[in-house]
């Protein structure tokens, strides 16, 4: 009892020395630790800035669309990278984008192929080529699932230091605005008349004298008698820059562009100096972004067009069958003369050939007679 009594008593000075050090050591680690995080806190890091020019005037439909996708990248980044985007003309011309990213002159832009084509015809197989019965979602599906890597075969080709990603599968582009109506293919012949890329070749096949000009130059070109026929791309972007106040005869319906897809593209050495979640960003928003393009362009191109007919009254009308019919065999020539000359050329369309042969089918197959539905609630469309 007596030994036990005296282990009680002394056991409390025993524990206040190391009570005293363990307590002192935690004091120290605690401020310590603050000093080592409150600069972390305190100190804000500066966002990765990306300058992007679009090909496209302030008040296009397109710009908006382009502008969907920097949202949605601004947001998703969290801080962490913001892209400043410029509108066409900023820093370089609309056909020059591709180019100045390559460069580094920019760090991106939202474009495109066809604006570029003039480096190979394979590019505008990337925006708008020949008939094979596949329409612009399953086109978009080609490049998403085989295209991609003959479009970084092309770049490299071309020495294009660039990344690409692609958005938005464009319903078909009008056959356009004439100053003069046309019952038929016969008369094209002779229209001084404005498109891009393979459609260029396309028309020229009909013969029509085709003029390459970027959106902004089109209605002054009208002006000038320059040309007296052109297209665009859709109902809105036409009305917004005046296509209305040069031409009153507007034609619905077109082989020669009846797909095409924003070319969303980054400077590669500026792309690879990101992380891999920001990478991913840029990538994913392209996807992202097309399901919102795709959106406005129902709301609004429908939107315009019942404006440009009850409102600023344009002659509306479906093109004639017979050009759609010329416009098939012409492609077969034109076709048929790129990828004899170029292997590159013929080695793309027999991927989307081959593409379309399997996925057409299926669609073809299965999709449904929604103009039946249509004409069922609102009557014959009387075309």
């Amino acid at each position: 009892m007596t030994e036990t009594k005296q282990v009680t008593a002394s056991a409390p000075d025993q524990v206040k020395p190391a009570r005293r050090r363990f307590l002192g050591a935690a004091v120290a680690g605690t401020a310590g630790a603050a000093a080592m995080t409150a600069p972390m806190i305190s100190v804000a890091q500066s966002p990765t800035l990306l300058k992007m020019q679009g090909a496209w005037g302030a008040k296009d439909v397109f710009n908006e669309m382009a502008e969907q996708y920097v949202a949605r990248v601004n947001e998703m980044a969290g801080g962490r990278l913001k892209i400043d985007y410029l509108v066409a003309g900023s820093v370089v011309k609309p056909f020059e984008v591709m180019d100045a990213t390559a460069k580094g002159v920019i760090d991106g832009a939202h474009s495109v192929p066809v604006y570029w084509y003039g480096k190979s015809k394979v590019a505008s197989l990337f925006g708008s080529g020949p008939i094979n019965g596949c329409d612009a979602h399953q086109t978009l599906a080609w490049i998403n699932r085989e295209g991609t890597k003959y479009y970084n075969e092309l770049l490299g080709q071309l020495g294009l230091d660039v990344v690409g990603f692609f958005a938005m599968p464009m319903p078909t582009q009008p056959l356009g605005w004439f100053k003069k109506p046309i019952s038929g293919a016969a008369d094209l012949k002779g229209f001084k008349y404005r498109t891009v890329g393979l459609a260029a070749d396309l028309m020229q096949e009909l013969g029509m004298k085709v003029t390459q000009l970027p959106g902004g130059e089109i209605v002054p070109a009208m002006e000038r008698g320059v040309i007296d026929a052109f297209e665009f791309n859709n109902p809105t972007s036409d009305r917004r820059f005046g296509a209305q106040d040069v031409a009153k005869n507007y034609y619905m319906g077109s082989y020669h562009q009846a797909m095409e897809f924003f070319e969303i593209v980054f400077n590669k050495k500026k792309y690879d100096s990101l992380p891999k979640d920001l990478q991913a960003i840029l990538k994913y928003a392209a996807e992202a972004a097309s399901t919102a393009n795709f959106a406005l362009a129902m709301d609004q191109y429908s939107t315009d067009l019942q404006e440009l007919i009850s409102k600023d009254k344009v002659k509306v009308m479906r093109t004639p069958q017979d050009v759609f019919d010329a416009q098939i065999k012409a492609w077969d020539v034109v076709g048929k003369r790129l990828a004899d000359a170029d292997p590159f050329f013929k080695k793309v369309v027999d991927s989307q050939k081959a593409w379309a042969k399997r996925v057409a089918y299926y669609h073809f197959l299965n999709d449904a007679d929604y103009k039946r539905g249509y004409e069922h609630i609102f009557g014959k469309l009387g075309f």
